[in-house]
């Protein structure tokens, strides 16, 4: 009698792991592998990322979180949110200006220090050149690569409905020399 026991209590232990394990990538984390060279050198081709699902039920995006989200076209981007919703933006000489304040980007810093000569890294524009509006729509974010020159993001695509964001990537596991939290 028990050798048919064990059996079937491992049949078990097994089948609610797996539902366990489903359930947690449906609804809470996904694995995300990054395509190209647009966050670099934040984010390297081939980084292998956990995406959390569900914060953003509890809190609201900030300005900086990377997130993954449908772009148009059915594919998946991922980007950095530099504009909130209700503001103006405004890029002028290689600086955000968010409602009219200068706002550092700390993350660029190696970049901009790295082109040669007097060139910019992100190129001049306003939000009303962008997506013809002053501000940023209730409910939109404006996103943006770190590698601004080789970047398809609300420059080019227009602003993220919040509906449309996945998640903000938290965790870089693979490959593990890169392992870290994502900044």
């Amino acid at each position: 009698m028990k050798s048919r026991a064990f059996p079937v209590e491992w049949a078990k232990a097994l089948t609610l792991a797996l539902i366990a394990t489903l359930l947690v990538r449906i609804f809470l984390l996904a694995p995300i592998i990054v395509e190209g060279y647009s966050m670099q050198p934040t984010l390297e081709t081939g980084d292998k990322l956990i995406v959390n699902q569900i914060g953003y039920r509890f809190v609201e995006p900030q300005r900086f979180d990377i997130v993954v989200f449908h772009a148009p076209g059915g594919k998946d981007y991922i980007k950095r949110i530099v504009g909130l919703p209700g503001e103006t933006l405004v890029y002028e000489n290689d600086i955000l200006y968010i409602d009219g304040e200068a706002v550092e980007e700390p993350y660029l810093k190696h970049l901009k220090e790295s082109i040669q000569g007097n060139q910019n890294l992100t190129g001049d524009f306003t939000l009303e050149e962008v997506i013809n509006e002053q501000t940023i729509p209730d409910d939109h974010y404006f996103m943006m690569g770190d590698n601004r020159r080789l970047s398809k993001d609300s420059r080019d695509i227009g602003v993220v409905h919040f509906s449309e964001i996945i998640g903000r990537a938290n965790i870089i596991f693979y490959p593990f020399e890169n392992a870290n939290i994502v900044n």
